[in-house]
């Protein structure tokens, strides 16, 4: 533990010598209300980095070279994304890119790396739009998307939250639902995902009421009592931590007492400690969840993070998990490519030879060769990396105990 502090230590306060390294940018939003998200990638990101530094580095062509951070806020802002993605593409020797949570800092953004082949692997959010974007379109005449694409995801793409999302209604036996959306890329997207989704297994939801906030709202008292009057049985909820606690705080104020079932921002610190027990039962689905005695990786990630962020909880164990495993998928694929060229990096990553044991899953080949009638090949996550989670009592819980049983039998074997 000690070593390892030693090394986070060293990787905040020594910048190495840039021809020496292997520089990595890490972005996201630091402050304001997905800070928590922005922040918890950031720090297992770190993590992850410290460990690789203090073992000597990345072996690159037989010369070991350390990690270098380069560290953007982009204050979840679409225009400051816009202008951070074109700084890092003008860097001539800027090796990759990790990061990103919001829907449409990543729209704004991500072309600037693209043009200049830089790779990202999107992390830990954004919605569908954000890979989508780059597939081909339908319509007359049809839109080819780009024969080679630089950029990546490492999230459980909102296709599969909607999917797990509307089955978990139809699982609870609800004939009527209202849909609850923010009015950004990211809460619109959600929307139609939701809707798609409903539709695909068999309109067996009836949408009663579609509800609309925007970013700083802060009384959903009209949209409640909407979806209350129309005799919605559940809320499904695309949005950010703050907005979705006040929706919490909402119907326990207007005794609207119905599951709250939706994206895996649910999972946010500052939904569960701004909605306190009201918050409690709402379901998401998580890639990870903050619970030791599933794997002996897992618990050490768990300490190392408490002791170097002086946490007892981590902000967003969803997005710390994922920063931190991106950052060993990037690390094997700069090994693999024997190079720190962005473009020799991109190239490795659709074709991963060596498995990489993380904290969440041991990534096989967890990307393919990009194909734009398939966003998937630039995809990490499957169903079968995704685990419904439920707030309880100020943390996120295994919403089905047989989840934990059978990620704990995985990661012995």
């Amino acid at each position: 533990m000690k070593a390892l502090l030693a090394a986070f230590l060293c990787v905040l306060a020594v910048p190495a010598l840039a021809a020496d390294t292997i520089k990595l940018a890490l972005t996201g939003p630091y402050s304001g209300g997905s800070a928590p998200m922005g922040t918890s990638t950031r720090d297992g990101s770190k993590l992850a980095i410290a460990e690789i530094n203090a073992a000597g580095g990345i072996d690159v062509g037989g010369k070991k070279m350390k990690i270098e951070i380069v560290e953007r806020d982009d204050e979840a802002k679409n225009e400051r994304g816009a202008l951070i993605a074109q700084e890092l593409a003008s860097m001539s020797d800027l090796s990759g890119v990790i990061g990103s949570v919001n829907t449409g800092v990543v729209m704004a953004g991500d072309k600037y790396l693209q043009e200049k082949g830089i790779g990202k692997i999107i992390c830990p959010a954004a919605g569908s739009a954000s890979m989508t974007q780059w597939a081909n379109k339908a319509g007359p005449p049809p839109v080819e998307g780009p024969k080679t694409l630089s950029i990546f995801r490492f999230a459980a793409h909102d296709g599969i939250q909607g999917a797990m999302v509307v089955e978990e209604a139809i699982r609870l036996g609800l004939k009527k639902v209202a849909i609850f959306f923010d009015s950004t890329n990211y809460g619109v997207s959600g929307r139609d995902d939701l809707q798609n989704q409903i539709k695909l297994q068999g309109n067996k939801l009836e949408v009663v009421a579609l509800e609309k906030w925007n970013i700083g709202d802060k009384d959903m008292t009209a949209q409640l009592l909407k979806a209350k009057a129309a005799g919605a049985q559940a809320i499904l909820i695309w949005g950010i931590g703050p907005e979705l606690a006040a929706i919490a705080n909402g119907k326990a104020k207007v005794g609207y007492n119905v599951p709250l079932i939706g994206g895996w921002t649910l999972s946010m610190s500052n939904y569960i400690d701004n909605a306190g027990a009201n918050g409690n039962g709402a379901l998401m689905p998580q890639t990870f969840i903050e619970e030791k005695g599933i794997s002996p990786k897992i618990d050490k990630f768990i300490s190392d993070y408490h002791a170097a962020y002086k946490v007892e909880r981590i902000p967003s164990p969803v997005s710390a998990a994922q920063g931190y495993d991106a950052v060993l998928i990037f690390a094997e694929a700069v090994k693999q490519a024997k190079s720190t060229d962005p473009k020799a990096i991109t190239a490795a990553l659709e074709d991963l030879k060596t498995p990489v044991k993380g904290i969440i899953a041991t990534w096989n080949k967890p990307y393919t060769k990009w194909d734009p009638s398939n966003f998937e090949t630039h995809e990490a996550f499957r169903r079968a990396q995704v685990v419904m989670g439920k707030v309880q009592d100020g943390r996120v819980v295994f919403a089905n105990p047989a989840d934990r049983d059978r990620l704990k039998a995985q990661a012995a074997k």
